[in-house]
């Protein structure tokens, strides 16, 4: 098997055409049309855009039926008319009657995929009970496909879709198999929900935000729960917002913590695609489980 593709593989304007791809700036037509100037010998532009797209499988970390977890489907009431938000409740088998830590796990901006619901096994098999809940449910949930998923996405009310993401992590840490704890973890998309929710749920015990939007710094003073922030080198688009809203959350004297990771792409966590990095990545993940069991436990 050849080896994977990695990030230093693709021109960087390739790379960053190809984050407008994924967050819609550039339709699929756009994207290949652009990427034609940056294919070789006998690498086609739908080639190059194949190359950087997910392999979910070859990301997989945790299998679906890995005895060690009880995985199963939730739904939870929706407060924006959407009837039910559906997602993906995963657990540590062999905790029994164990109140456990929960986490609320927030993905990018294509629904539920399978790398999301990974994510929330490898937080089961680290002790805590963590749910994935799915944006795409009013329109009949993720599509198992990426460019349909982001299409749909970017047809949903953002504004119901957040409230439907405060109901589940309401719902998250009132669960009776809770130790009473809960947080949330993000990432893109799900970074900028993880950074919303900071502001509207002053009970919520830890917060942590993988190169997400943030809000206007005027938010700030609301934030309660301790926040880390994890950001890439290479990621203007999200950047050049942080260092105002850094100033604001000193200045309301919010407890968080910010790493940076230089040279990296946006998304260097997702192990699906080449922008993965896997030593930041590596990195990234132990300080969000250490910080995690710190302020969940």
């Amino acid at each position: 098997m050849p080896p994977r593709a990695t990030a230093q593989d693709f021109d960087q304007e390739l790379l960053i055409l190809f984050d407008a791809y994924v967050h819609g700036d550039v339709d699929r037509r756009g994207f290949l049309r652009e990427a034609r100037r940056f294919a070789k010998a006998g690498v086609s532009a739908a080639a190059l855009l194949a190359a950087l797209s997910p392999d979910f499988a070859a990301g997989q970390q945790v299998r679906p039926d890995d005895a060690r977890l009880k995985g199963e489907r939730a739904e939870v009431p929706s407060p924006a008319g959407h009837g039910k938000v559906g997602g993906y409740l995963a657990r540590p088998a062999a905790a029994g009657s164990t109140r456990l830590p929960a986490v609320l796990v927030i993905h990018e901006n294509r629904g539920l995929n399978p790398h999301i619901e990974d994510i929330a096994r490898r937080l089961a098999l680290d002790g805590f009970m963590a749910f994935a809940p799915d944006a795409l449910s009013p329109l009949g949930g993720y599509p198992g496909d990426e460019d349909k998923a982001r299409e749909a996405f970017a047809t949903l009310d953002q504004a119901k879709t957040r409230e439907d993401f405060l109901a589940c992590a309401r719902w998250l840490a009132a669960r009776a198999d809770g130790n009473g704890k809960s947080g949330a973890v993000g990432f893109c998309y799900g970074g900028g929900i993880v950074h919303w929710l900071a502001t509207r749920l002053p009970g919520l015990d830890a917060a942590v935000a993988f190169y997400g939007n943030t809000p206007a710094p005027g938010e700030a003073a609301r934030v309660k729960a301790p926040l880390q922030v994890h950001l890439a080198g290479i990621d203007e688009r999200i950047n050049a917002a942080w260092p105002a809203y850094e100033a604001a959350l000193a200045a309301a004297g919010a407890r968080f913590e910010v790493h940076r990771y230089p040279g990296t792409q946006h998304g260097f966590n997702n192990d699906t695609t080449p922008r993965y990095d896997a030593s930041a990545a590596q990195l990234a993940w132990d300080r969000t489980l250490a910080f995690l069991r710190r302020h969940l436990a």
